[in-house]
């Protein structure tokens, strides 16, 4: 029998251990070099994303400002509300959670709708509402069974309210969801962190141009999480800074009797403190109900708005281009008084027409105003008197003595969207037609006809500055930017744009035959009776299409959206103007008959504090013409 030497037994049995201990070392080793790369090496990012996991850095979107009028009336403000909204990340089955969430709370197609439309534009965007302003009842039955749905929460947010409705709605604008478009803005504008939770931006108007200011400063509030990406308590907070308030120049009741005079009637009124630039009313008819671009636009509603032949959406104050009519003739006497091209006492006779190269461009009374002045020309408008004067000037003399009151510039006023309007000499029209300037194309400019183009709150704005002497004020809006927090107010400080070098006495003849057109024998007179403060104005009618030659204007045959725009142009009272104001109603017919009641309401309750029982009553068709207005130019 052979017996293993216990030498031999020992040496494998040591070699067995060797191994073994070196295998062990080896995976200790190896867990100990793993163990110090993550808990020594990589600690602070492990830490980080440890904290990350447990604390979320929420943003808290500020309160956004008011706007309130010069009175303290708010016409912008805000309110809270929950709404229902849903994660699609979070969400598996998008359309089965939502017809499961139906069962709980009322979603109709409409908000169905535009949760798709939200999530087409949105798509930066975490959570999505599929349904607003959920009730008390509504919110309770979800939470007990919200365990059911997970990426579906409550959130409680703030909803921009319009008191007002449609009152002053293209000088406020409203608010809608950020777009592309906006998201682009806020990162060009460096306001990415600021914005961060935000979900809405100024469209237009007023919220619009002051979005920064009126959207305030972003908090931040760090709060520990738990597994499900609750919050459990809160660790610190950054308080966000609410925006800023602006107060306005705007009277909010002035506004209210000037869009109630226009009745059903489209059109626009701008209403200026001549010796500031302060914006007392500017209207544009028809308006829109801004509340509804809030939540979201509804494609009906939209479409209503948007193809709607009154084009509600247009700002018809700042960015609508008319003739300005005989509302010109006033600049066009000072122009001559100015230039030296007529005195005052030098007078025409008036046949009725004014013949040029064969053509007779007609006045607005056949058989015309006889022996004419210049005061009796701006008092009785008579065409003739501006045919002729125009031709003597020649265009380059009117574009250059014309562009300082403002005409066919931007006036600057802080809204957006303003237009430039035309005012043609022979440079812009090479420019624009390739085509020199024939004389015969400045004589119905004298009228403010042909190429003449002007935004209302342009024309506001000659007319106060033409009130104030020559000293033109910016048009603005806002009065004062406040902060909320400390009410401290910053003021938009009036500053003359510049002072017209015009000689005084010729100012003060043209401001007393504007006076001569209110009362008794002139264009506004019987308009203007009996309403106990001076006042000086002037009507005007632009043609909206031509009339061929030897034609006549007749508004009973013609189609309403062809018929004539009347105009009217007021200051008052005339020893110390407080407000000028520029009419304009579309179609309307004679500036007497359909402009001057609207700025006779305007000033009566400016001046006087009266407010009309009833809206100014704008004939529902075109009044019987007196002799000679159905002629191709009137007022």
């Amino acid at each position: 029998m052979h017996f293993h030497q216990p030498e031999d037994q020992i040496f494998r049995f040591r070699r067995r251990l060797a191994v073994a201990v070196g295998f062990v070392v080896v995976c200790f080793s190896v867990l100990f070099a793993r163990f110090f790369w993550l808990q020594v090496v990589q600690q602070s990012y492990y830490q980080t994303r440890a904290e990350e996991n447990r604390i979320a850095l929420l943003p808290i979107v500020p309160n956004r400002g008011l706007i309130v009028d010069r009175n303290g009336e708010v016409l912008s403000n805000n309110y809270s509300a929950y709404t229902l909204e849903i994660t699609p990340s979070k969400v598996p089955n998008l359309e089965a959670t939502i017809d499961e969430l139906a069962k709980e709370v009322s979603i109709e197609a409409k908000d169905r709708k535009r949760f798709k439309r939200l999530m087409e534009e949105n798509k930066n965007f975490d959570s999505l509402a599929i349904r607003n302003r959920l009730s008390d009842e509504e919110v309770a039955r979800f939470i007990a069974r919200r365990y059911r749905f997970p990426g579906v929460e409550i959130k409680a947010r703030l909803f921009r309210n319009y008191p007002q409705g449609a009152l002053a709605s293209h000088l406020v604008g409203y608010i809608s969801r950020i777009n592309d478009r906006d998201q682009e803005k806020i990162e060009d504008d460096d306001q990415e962190d600021n914005y961060e939770g935000t979900e809405y931006f100024g469209k237009t108007g007023l919220e619009q141009k002051y979005e920064y200011a009126l959207h305030g400063e972003t908090g931040f509030e760090q709060v520990e999480v738990d597994s499900g990406g609750r919050a459990v308590r809160a660790l610190s907070r950054i308080p966000p800074v609410p925006g800023a308030n602006l107060h306005l120049t705007v009277d909010l009741k002035l506004q209210e009797i000037a869009e109630k005079a226009f009745g059903d009637n489209k059109g626009a009124l701008v209403a200026i403190e001549p010796s500031t630039g302060g914006i007392l009313a500017l209207v544009s008819m028809p308006g829109f109900d801004p509340s509804l671009f809030v939540d979201g636009i509804d494609p009906q509603n939209w479409r209503d708005l948007n193809e709607s032949p009154d084009r509600p959406m247009v700002n018809r104050a700042i960015n609508g281009a008319y003739p300005p009519g005989s509302t010109f003739k006033p600049y066009m006497a000072l122009a001559a008084l100015e230039l030296g091209k007529r005195s005052p006492s030098q007078t025409i006779s008036d046949p009725g027409f004014f013949d040029f190269g064969g053509h007779k461009f007609r006045d607005d009374k056949p058989g015309g105003h006889g022996t004419v002045d210049m005061y009796k020309s701006i008092v009785v408008s008579c065409d003739t008197y501006y045919y002729r004067l125009a031709n003597d000037l020649g265009i380059e003399n009117i574009a250059g003595f014309m562009a300082p009151f403002g005409f066919g510039s931007p006036t600057g006023v802080d809204i957006e969207g303003e237009g430039r309007g035309i005012l043609p000499s022979a440079e812009w029209k090479m420019k624009r037609f390739k085509q020199k300037w024939y004389p015969g194309e400045t004589v119905s400019i004298g009228i403010g006809q042909g190429y003449n183009a002007y935004t209302p709150i342009q024309i506001a704005q000659a007319v106060a500055t033409l009130a104030n002497n020559g000293v033109m004020f910016r048009p603005h809006i806002v009065n004062y930017i406040e902060n909320s927090k400390t009410g401290a107010r910053t003021y938009m400080e009036p500053k003359p744009v510049r002072t017209i070098a015009l000689k005084p006495e010729n100012l003060e003849f043209i401001k007393h035959a504007m006076e001569g057109v209110n009362q008794e024998g002139g264009t506004g007179g019987q308009v203007f009776k009996g309403a106990g403060y001076t006042s000086a104005g002037k009507t005007g009618t632009a043609q909206v299409i031509g009339i061929k030659a030897n034609e006549k204007y007749s508004a009973a045959h013609t189609a309403k959206e062809h018929r004539d725009h009347g105009l009217f142009i007021a200051f008052a009272p005339v020893d110390k103007p407080r407000i000028a104001v520029a009419a304009l109603v579309e179609n309307g017919g004679f500036g007497a008959q359909s402009a001057a009641p609207i700025v006779r309401q305007v000033l009566d309750y400016y001046l006087l504090g009266k407010v009309p029982g009833a809206p100014a009553v704008l004939p529902a068709k075109p009044a019987a013409p007196a002799p000679g207005d159905d002629d191709q130019e009137s007022d």
